[in-house]
């Protein structure tokens, strides 16, 4: 076979029709193009038209220099499908360090894959395959991976790792992640593993989005717990909703997080802990100009990290737990955090606290933020049903309720379970388990059935993202699903109720070992009408507040005291603080 520099995918035997397998036609021209570049040091494109393009059964074992080219998302269309093995994942391309000894020395470089689809709805294996991906490389040098469209994966949608000197941009990935429960490894619509390269990866991610997708929507996740987390990796004008988490730090070095959006994910907007595989959180990562709003849980999570790290003008807001949490989760990195920074953001109308530390800090900067509004889950008990009462798909209405705005953010609803004749809304088997995913708040995780006391009726529960004076919006039961109800929506008239509203919940919370802290020219209050934040700082009987400073602070017009110690500070300065 002659091995021009363009080759024309039609003219070397892909059908294109959606019905004949394209996988050998396509596997053969990637040898022959891959054995030429080899030859010659002269990368080939493969051009495909228009078309449905099958690949069944075997992915495709990709070559150095070879790209992948398309008409358009749409337009060209792999099919991705295993009917005739079942126990085996199928990815469009794939040349990994297990199958094929990839590595710094025998990496794939010089490729670009642009302007295509892929369709991973008809892979179903046995059990969760993580490596059921769309794209599966890994040691990629030089690569660009542009205008893709990819959906409906059994595993991680892009799931590339230790990407050198690599442009991810304009990739959309939805509904990836479909056979992950929510605990397993992978399930992202963008998941990158790092540390490969070494100290350095020079990677941007940018323009993408990510929506739907069974874990993360873009994720970053050191691959040995060995390996130094790397630098030199950017996140910019990438968005990311409706994912069990948006965007996660799981063990790179400074990562840079520019200009995104995070919206209506189901656990946090932005995660930093031990979720990943090496349960090594990232450090020293910067996250700037960026919208983390209407998160069913909260908008920063951050935790399982030395430190530093740095969240500067960003909008922290409608989220359903805190606005930013500080935590660790067990197994991971369990030291203080160090010079973290939270600086100029606007965090308000959260559904708890607006700042909340449950693990310990080392010299935290906390300056120039407005901290305002939050407490929002204000609103006391409430039941109903009967007449005016009904279900959508992700609402409940009781048109004679009159509850506080935004007041039940964040709750979970437990409604009589009852399913509406000929209901067929239900979520199939890939949905959650009860408990939800690892690591994930139990508030924070949808369409858990209740366990009822004896003689009691069955209920389900739904989570709360928020609500009018009579309509609650309810979180999908699993990422990328039409439906907040795991059985299939209740009758008309079913019996509802919401529990009471926590107390208290302060601008500032501090629940852990806090020492030397500069807190400065912070505006700490609350101007709503009814005002819900209770105060502008508490400190909770399991704080240890030691040294710092604490000044210029404008803590007037919460609910009720401006503070409130339950464990008095030592040491340090509060002084000239407003309120």
């Amino acid at each position: 076979m002659t091995a021009p520099l363009t080759a024309d995918a039609h003219a070397y035997g892909l059908a294109g029709d959606g019905t004949a397998d394209d996988g050998p036609a396509l596997q053969e021209l990637v040898d022959a193009l891959g054995d030429a570049t080899a030859a010659d040091g002269r990368p080939r494109t493969v051009r495909v038209p228009a078309g449905r393009y099958l690949v069944r059964d075997r992915p495709v074992r990709w070559r150095s220099g070879v790209s992948l080219v398309g008409a358009g998302r749409g337009a060209t269309c792999f099919v991705l499908a295993n009917p005739g093995a079942p126990d085996r994942p199928v990815p469009l391309a794939w040349f990994t360090t297990a199958q094929h000894g990839a590595g710094p020395e025998n990496h794939i470089a010089d490729v670009t894959f642009a302007r295509f689809e892929i369709d991973g709805s008809r892979v179903q294996t046995e059990e969760y395959e993580v490596l059921a991906k769309g794209l599966g490389l890994q040691y990629v040098l030089r690569g660009r991976f542009s205008d893709l469209w990819i959906h409906d994966t059994a595993a991680t949608g892009f799931g590339c790792d230790f990407l050198q000197d690599t442009v991810v941009e304009g990739v959309l990935t939805e509904r990836c992640g479909r056979q992950d429960p929510g605990e397993k490894m992978g399930g992202a619509g963008i998941g990158i593993g790092v540390g490969g390269w070494g100290p350095v990866e020079r990677l941007a991610v940018t323009d993408c989005t990510a929506r739907g997708n069974g874990t993360n929507g873009i994720f970053l996740e050191l691959q040995q717990e060995d390996w130094v987390p790397p630098r030199g990796i950017r996140v910019t004008a990438c968005h990311a909703e409706d994912n069990r988490y948006g965007i996660s730090d799981w063990g790179a070095d400074g990562l840079l997080v520019t200009g995104c959006s995070m919206l209506g994910n189901h656990v946090a907007g932005f995660d930093v802990s031990a979720q990943g595989t090496t349960s090594v959180g990232g450090r020293g990562g910067i996250v700037t100009g960026c919208v983390l709003d209407g998160n069913a849980g909260d908008g920063i999570a951050l935790g399982n990290t030395p430190g530093p790290y740095a969240f500067r003008g960003n909008r922290v807001s409608n989220n359903g737990r805190y606005g930013y949490w500080e935590h660790n989760l067990a197994g991971g990195d369990q030291e203080p955090a160090t010079d973290v920074v939270l600086e100029s953001n606007d965090v308000h109308d959260n559904a708890l606290d607006g700042i909340r530390v449950d693990a310990p800090l080392h010299e935290p900067a906390v300056f120039g933020n407005r901290v305002r509004n939050n407490g929002r889950r204000a609103a006391g008990a409430a039941e109903g049903g009967g007449a005016g009462v009904r279900c959508g798909p992700l609402s409940l209405t009781d048109e004679g309720a009159d509850w506080l705005p935004g007041g039940h953010r964040g709750k979970e609803v437990r409604v009589a379970a009852e399913p509406s004749a000929g209901d067929t809304a239900a979520e199939p088997a890939a949905g959650p388990p009860a408990g939800g995913s690892a690591g994930a708040p139990a508030e924070a995780t949808a369409g858990a059935s209740a366990e009822p006391s004896a003689g009691a009726p069955a209920e389900v529960t739904a989570l709360v993202v928020d609500n009018t004076a009579t309509r609650l919006d309810l979180v999908p039961v699993r990422p990328g699903a039409v439906t907040a109800w795991p059985g299939g929506t209740p009758a008309p008239g079913a019996a509802y109720r919401l529990p009471d509203a926590p107390a208290p919940r302060a601008g500032l919370t501090a629940a852990a070992a806090v020492t030397h802290p500069y807190v400065h020219g912070n505006r700490v209050r609350d101007d709503g009408h009814p005002r819900t934040q209770v105060h502008a700082v508490w400190l909770a009987p399991d704080a240890v507040w030691t040294g710092g400073r604490v000044s210029g602070n404008d803590f007037g017009g919460n609910a009720s005291a401006a503070t409130r110690f339950d464990s008095p500070p030592s040491g340090g300065r509060w002084r000239d603080n407003a309120g």
